[in-house]
């Protein structure tokens, strides 16, 4: 799910920029080029689901396009379209993504669809909470995202809403930037069947029917730390650590684990940047 983008299935580059949203000290202050291109490329290893036993690890390299515009935004904050800001509150609509998973590589889901790429885009209420320096602020992340899997077309699965709260602070060099969150994952009854749910014809002796439920998918702890190592190339890495146990479905037969991690680093190259500067 999110992890905060289609920026980047199967990349760290893109895991990592739902988490380096810069609002309480923002990237695009003044000074900050319009478009910047370039290169990104990483590594990221993740439950295959929530819940899962198996993991999906993926690493992938692709073209990095920066731009921010006004209204229109892909950036480390993520991919979207900012419709409304002010110093306290911001309004987007966001774009996040996760890995697929092939379920002859997942034990538990052997003979059953498998889980495509999933595309989660919606409206998204930023407030900033607390400004405590120049370097450091506390914001609150109210994402609501309807879910599209990509896989031999697009197929709507439900809705998630991810509340977050996250801590930011930057280096004095402005050199590192570090962030910590906690969030929560809810999702609706059909993004919950898609993860859960074994229909009749999928029941085995060990893989019983059930019908999955709306409700808490997870809860989650984070940190991310971003570094810039010269004015064109930046490393990014992260550590998620969820419990699934307090989900609504935990007693699905593919509920096999109360608790994951996912990780992941990338490395983003910039090539060319516009001479003209960003306005905010």
């Amino acid at each position: 799910m999110n992890c905060h983008l289609l920026a980047g299935i199967g990349l760290c580059l893109a895991a990592t920029a739902a988490h380096a949203q810069q609002d309480a000290i923002p990237e695009s202050r003044p000074g900050q080029p319009l478009w910047e291109l370039g290169l990104g490329g990483g590594v990221v290893s993740t439950p295959s689901y929530p819940g899962a036993d198996d993991r999906e690890t993926r690493g992938l390299a692709l073209p990095l396009i920066i731009y921010r515009g006004k209204v229109f935004r892909s950036d480390q904050g993520g991919i979207g379209a900012r419709l409304f800001k002010s110093d306290r509150a911001e309004f987007d609509i966001g774009l996040a993504a996760s890995l697929p998973a092939r379920s002859d590589d997942v034990e538990a889901r052997a003979g059953m669809p498998d889980l495509g790429a999933l595309a989660e885009v919606g409206p998204r209420l930023k407030l900033r909470l607390a400004r405590f320096d120049a370097r450091s602020g506390l914001r609150v992340d109210l994402p609501l995202r309807a879910v599209v899997e990509v896989r031999g077309g697009l197929r709507h699965q439900g809705y998630t809403f991810e509340p977050r709260l996250v801590y930011e602070r930057r280096s004095a060099d402005g050199k590192w930037l570090f962030d910590t969150q906690l969030a929560a994952v809810v999702g609706d009854g059909k993004i919950n069947r898609y993860f859960y749910e074994v229909r009749p014809e999928y029941a085995t002796a060990t893989r019983p029917a059930y019908s999955a439920d709306a409700g808490l998918i997870l809860v989650r702890a984070g940190v991310f730390a971003a570094r810039v190592i010269n004015p064109d190339l930046r490393a990014y890495a992260f550590l998620r650590a969820e419990n699934y146990g307090v989900g609504k479905n935990d007693n699905s037969p593919l509920h096999l684990r109360d608790n994951g991690v996912s990780a992941g680093f990338g490395l983003t190259w910039t090539i060319k940047r516009s001479a003209a500067l960003a306005s905010d």
